[in-house]
This record gives C-alpha cells, sequence and structure tokens, in this order.
C-alpha cells in the first residue's frame, strides 16, 4: 500500500548567494520556510518542482522537502530542514547574524 503523501515545500540554494530559498505560491523566492508556499496535493507538489528546476538561471538543487503547516505558516518537520532554514551556523554573516 502506498503511503499518504505528506506537505511538502519546495527548497533550493540562491545560485548566486547560496542562500536557502523557498518557492512562495506567487512564484517568487524568499529566504524564509514561512513564506514558503505548503503543497498538500502530490501532483500540485510534481508541477512545482518542475517549475522551479526551470529556473537554472536563479536556483540550483531543488527539491521538495516535507513540512508542516504551523501558526506563522510552513514549519520544517525534519532536523536537516529545520537547520537549513534558520541560516548558517556561523553567527559572523546570513539569516544568524541579525539574531545574535
Amino acid at each position: 500500500m502506498a503511503r499518504a503523501f505528506t506537505p511538502k515545500v519546495v527548497t533550493a540554494n540562491d545560485l548566486i548567494e547560496g542562500d536557502v530559498i523557498y518557492l512562495t505560491e506567487q512564484d517568487q523566492w524568499t529566504r524564509q520556510h514561512t513564506e514558503a508556499e505548503l503543497i498538500e496535493d502530490e501532483a500540485h507538489a510534481q508541477l512545482r518542482l518542475l517549475f522551479a528546476n526551470g529556473q537554472q538561471a536563479k536556483v540550483v538543487g531543488a527539491y521538495l522537502a516535507d513540512a508542516k503547516a504551523g501558526p506563522d505558516g510552513p514549519e520544517p518537520v525534519h532536523f536537516r530542514e529545520a537547520f537549513r532554514a534558520k541560516g548558517p551556523s556561523n553567527y559572523a554573516h546570513g539569516k544568524q547574524e541579525t539574531r545574535a
């Protein structure tokens, strides 16, 4: 029996800056996981991934990552995605610079 589809977000890395980015419902890329489109349909997820992979001048390594609905938007499910959403582990730059 096939496993039930779990909600996803489309994520990739910015081609120039290398930052982790997420695809929004408006076909834009954001650096905030909570602004990503939470996709709950498997066929729609595959279409969104195809769209992302067609943006080779902007992104690299696009894939679908498990997510869940949260009070402020999609939240990562797995440790790897939670780590990627926080930004570089070096507090001297990136997303974490403003949090330090």
